[in-house]
């Protein structure tokens, strides 16, 4: 059994609620949302961070995104707008090391971030 939480939910271990999900990625419910709709969409293979990425995972980053556009499709944003975001590493705010994509909506997101 893995230490890492995304990789226990994804291997079904620890519950979830999911909003979509593919051979290659799980889009679930943060459980601690900063807007209506807070997505986390995860690789199903294990990456740590950014910086793990290699040119061989293009691919699952490209599907990661996509799930991220269906999300907000489905959930009606597409067209008033939603923020993908990425955070790599401790000072950007990642606190599990399991690379994902948060996928944020449903009320209006000021920029800079807080």
């Amino acid at each position: 059994m893995s230490d890492c939480l995304f990789c226990r939910i994804v291997a079904g271990e620890i519950p979830a609620e999911p909003v979509y999900q593919d051979e290659d990625v799980l889009a679930f419910r943060d459980i601690n949302p900063q807007a209506p709709l807070h997505v986390l969409v995860v690789p199903r293979r294990h990456i740590a961070t950014l910086n793990d990425l290699t040119p061989d995972d293009a691919g699952v980053v490209g599907t990661m995104h996509l799930a991220a556009a269906r999300i907000a499709a489905e959930h009606g944003l597409a067209e008033a707008g939603y923020r993908t975001v990425f955070n790599c590493n401790e000072q950007a705010g990642q606190t599990v090391f399991h690379l994902h994509l948060h996928v944020l909506g449903g009320r209006a997101l000021g920029w800079p971030p807080g």
